[in-house]
């Protein structure tokens, strides 16, 4: 086959046609908050972290995309405060990696706008077998960071 052919190969055809993401897998989750520019600090600094690069922007927020799922951060058209102990979404929880991948981000998270939580029992919080870091930003969204087992 030339050059100039269609791909043949499953490699060569993977590298070309768009990926099917596996059905049931996320897409996407979209976060409003009440400071814009403040979240998109916080959130920005520790999706990139990950791995997540800004996918698009506009007055009123922002997308952060890893693969095919994506991460929206948006100005709430309503100034209510969240509250994760509340009925809705307690918190997201990311694969963040080695334990030192993990207690990097949370020895550097203060200096993004991330509180610890549970820092007695941090790096077990969520018990014996479970190595990850609990952080809240400062509208009280808690994040969860989990180490490769």
């Amino acid at each position: 086959m030339d050059s100039g052919s269609a791909a043949s190969t499953p490699a060569d055809r993977a590298a070309v046609e768009p990926r099917r993401p596996a059905r049931g897998s996320l897409h996407h989750v979209e976060l409003q908050v009440r400071d814009l520019d403040r979240a998109l600090a916080a959130w920005g600094w520790i999706l990139g972290e990950l791995g997540y690069r800004e996918d698009a922007r506009w007055p009123d927020g922002a997308s952060l995309r890893l693969g095919d799922a994506y991460v929206v951060i948006a100005r709430a058209p309503r100034d209510v405060p969240h509250d994760r102990r509340g009925a809705g979404l307690s918190h997201l929880a990311f694969h963040a990696g080695s334990a030192a991948d993990v207690d990097g981000l949370w020895d550097a998270a203060p200096d993004h706008g991330w509180s610890r939580l549970y820092a007695d029992r941090h790096p077990f919080a969520g018990g014996p077998g479970h190595r990850a870091a609990f952080l809240e930003d400062a509208e009280r969204f808690k994040l969860e960071l989990v180490a490769d087992a």
